[in-house]
C-alpha cells in the first residue's frame, strides 16, 4: 500500500459510504475489554478512502482511569467478538487508558498511525503481509 492511502483516514460518518450490511454496523454499541469490563461505545469508525475498510474504531468513554469523555481511538484489528449489543476486544481497560492520545491536527500523519498500531501490537494496515482481519460472526 502506499503512503497515500495512509494519509488520509476519514470518519464513515462524514462520508456518503454507508455499511454494506446494516448488521454490520457497530456504531453506538458498548465495547468491553477482554476481561469484560466496560470502555465506551463505539462512536465512530474510520475508512481509509482509497479502499473504504474500516482501520481504526472510534470509542468514546465516559470517564475512568484517566480516559475522559473524549475519544480513543483502537484499530480494527484488535476486535475479537460482536454481538448485537456489544464489541469485544483483546485488550485491557488499563491498556486502552494509556494510549497515545488521539490528536484530530495529527490524524493524517503515519507517524500517528504507526504509533497507534505499535501500541496495540498490530502491524500497519499499509505494511508488507497485511491482511484485513475477517469480521468476528460470534453472535
Amino acid at each position: 500500500m502506499t503512503s497515500s492511502n495512509t494519509d488520509r483516514l476519514i470518519k464513515l460518518g462524514d462520508t456518503d459510504r454507508t455499511v454494506a450490511d446494516p448488521a454490520e454496523d457497530i456504531r453506538g454499541r458498548d465495547v468491553k475489554d477482554s476481561n469484560g469490563e466496560d470502555i465506551g461505545k463505539v462512536s465512530g469508525l474510520l475508512i481509509d478512502e482509497a479502499e473504504g475498510k474500516v482501520r481504526l474504531v472510534e470509542i468514546a468513554s465516559g470517564g475512568f482511569l484517566g480516559i475522559g469523555t473524549d475519544t480513543t481511538f483502537i484499530p480494527v484489528d484488535a476486535i475479537t467478538a460482536i454481538t448485537d449489543e456489544e464489541v469485544r476486544i483483546g485488550q485491557t481497560r488499563e491498556n486502552v487508558s494509556r494510549a497515545p492520545s488521539y490528536d484530530p491536527e495529527l490524524a493524517s500523519q503515519r507517524d500517528t498511525y504507526e504509533g497507534l498500531f505499535g501500541y496495540y501490537g498490530y502491524a500497519p494496515f499499509w505494511g508488507l503481509g497485511y491482511a484485513y482481519p475477517a469480521y468476528p460472526h460470534y453472535r
